[in-house]
């Protein structure tokens, strides 16, 4: 970033002269001058070139002016400022917007991606944490070349302050980064300076170059790649917005942090259509008034946020949302509902997610199940027919069934009788006969309730009553069912394989069937047309 000092401006060209004398006879070199982002008026971004006529050609080197913007966390830089004022000029002084300076680099960077000039070039972002902690891969992601250490002819008047702590050519000891840490007090009057500047540090350090997307398990991306940029919606009931998903966020202080104390649906978009909305959200506010939640979002209010998260997305079709109430932000950390002041969070987080694929499962060749060891949850200790959002009984055997190569786990109850999976409902087939565990120890599913309705329609039987895990075993179909992948074939459960290892007759009549249910009156609510 060519922005330079108004008391340095004497010296600019002699500085630029001093590096191209320095390079000899290298054909392309690079010129880093550091500079100051509340001294942009120094420049003029229309011609790209500093106000007052920088040199732009010498002994017929062409100077071309690319921007390279360094971020601090504004919170390390309110932080040590007092300490660092006392050091330069003996007296603590509290910084101020301007001197933080995130606010201005932003406007910088807006200016820079909007410059239409040819020899123009985008504005690269570096994150100062980053770079002091891994100077090598940060720098190699510039092209940088080695600079070794001593005084240079193109040095600023600052660079005599720093040489007495350079090591190496690249100015890092490698043995000693991070070995050396400040704990500083952030002055609570400088608080809504740390306040307005995030925002703006937060969107750039997202473009900080060398950084990726901070994927930590290798192999794993998204299953459709238009899932990087959603939109989610977050908000509380007296004021909501889309945000995007890097950074959608909610409280440290919300209730679902603090106890998992929240309630959630999932919702699947066909064709235009959500399917069987009025019947999750009957089962959403039902679960937040057994869970007693106060100042709760209206049901229009929730419809309209989701209507406004898939409009935002574009989305239509083979889309999935994970509609999330909690009961609200608290005033103070605390497992008590009284500290509940802010009305509840509602969460609409919608993903493009087929009802096939990795993130569900294969309804055509079916799948296999484990038994887990862990028992499901009885009514007694935590009832099933309130949609929860905690989890933990669930994911430990899904965790079981995931080392295991099997795509759920089989919950038993108490009395050892088969329960449900992990994540979705369970049926057999035995005799043309359909048959499902009661929902005394299970999440009375709306999938499993619609099946329950086909099967009737189809002339299947049904039955609802304790099924022993060896039923299953010697079951002649069996299916899983569930909103996110409706109905799953299971071929093969703790090694043995299910009926003929086939998808089932009955199986495949309820898939067929169940496929026409977006297209039903009385099974969907029509999205509305999106400008």
């Amino acid at each position: 970033m060519l922005l330079e000092h108004p008391v340095e401006k004497l010296a600019l060209s002699k500085r630029i002269r001093g590096a191209i004398d320095l390079m000899g006879d290298i054909e392309k070199g690079v010129v880093f001058l550091k500079h100051m982002a509340k001294h942009e008026g120094e420049f003029d971004f229309d011609r790209n070139c500093e106000v007052g006529g920088i040199v732009e050609s010498y002994e017929g080197v062409s100077i071309q002016h690319r921007h390279l913007l360094l971020v601090r966390d504004p919170a390390s830089i309110v932080c040590s400022w007092s300490a660092a004022s006392a050091n330069h000029s003996g007296v603590a002084e509290e910084t101020n917007l301007e001197e933080v300076g995130i606010v201005q680099l932003m406007s910088i960077y807006s200016k820079v991606q909007s410059m239409q000039l040819e020899e123009s070039f985008p504005a690269v972002v570096l994150d100062s944490d980053q770079l002091a902690e891994c100077p090598n891969n940060t720098l190699s992601s510039l092209c940088m070349m080695t600079w070794e250490a001593g005084a240079k002819s193109c040095d600023g008047p600052w660079a005599k302050y720093w040489y007495n702590n350079v090591h190496n050519s690249k100015g890092w000891n490698e043995q000693t980064i991070g070995s050396s840490r400040s704990y500083r007090v952030v002055p609570q009057s400088l608080v809504p300076i740390l306040r307005a500047s995030l925002p703006s540090y937060e969107f750039l350090n997202k473009l900080s170059c060398g950084k990726s997307a901070e994927i930590v398990v290798s192999g794993v991306t998204f299953e459709d790649p238009r899932n990087e940029n959603i939109l989610c919606w977050i908000g509380t009931p007296s004021k909501g917005s889309l945000v995007p998903r890097d950074l959608a966020r909610i409280s440290p202080f919300d209730s679902a942090v603090q106890g998992g104390d929240a309630v959630w649906e999932g919702l699947r978009i066909y064709s235009g259509k959500i399917l069987s909305l009025e019947r999750h959200l009957r089962r959403l506010f039902k679960s937040a008034r057994a869970m007693d939640f106060k100042n709760m979002h209206t049901k229009d209010q929730v419809i309209d946020a989701i209507f406004r998260t898939l409009a935002a997305n574009g989305m239509r079709d083979s889309a999935h949302i994970r509609l999330t109430l909690t009961r609200g932000q608290k005033i103070t950390s605390s497992m008590n509902p009284n500290f509940n002041v802010y009305g509840t969070t509602l969460i609409v987080l919608a993903e493009w997610k087929p009802t096939e694929g990795a993130t569900t499962y294969d309804n055509r060749k079916g799948v296999s199940l484990i038994t887990a060891t862990n028992r499901r949850n009885p009514p007694s200790c935590v009832d099933s027919k309130i949609h929860h959002n905690n989890l933990i009984n669930n994911i430990l055997p899904k965790i079981q069934a995931n080392l295991a190569g099997a795509a759920d786990a089989i919950m038993l109850d108490l009395d050892g009788f088969v329960s449900e999976t992990n994540a979705t409902n369970l049926f057999i087939v035995d005799g043309g006969t359909l048959i499902t565990p009661h929902a005394d120890h299970c999440l009375p599913g709306i999938t499993r309730e619609t099946i329950i309705l086909l099967g009737h329609e189809i002339g299947v039987p049904v039955v609802e009553r304790r099924v022993s895990l060896a039923e299953f075993h010697a079951a002649d179909e069996c299916f899983t069912t569930g909103t996110m992948g409706e109905l799953t074939p299971v071929t093969m459960i703790d090694g043995r394989v299910i009926g003929t290892g086939a998808v089932g007759i009955i199986t495949q009549s309820l898939q067929k069937i169940y496929k026409t249910l977006p297209d039903r009156e009385g099974w969907y609510t029509q999205l509305p047309d999106f400008s």
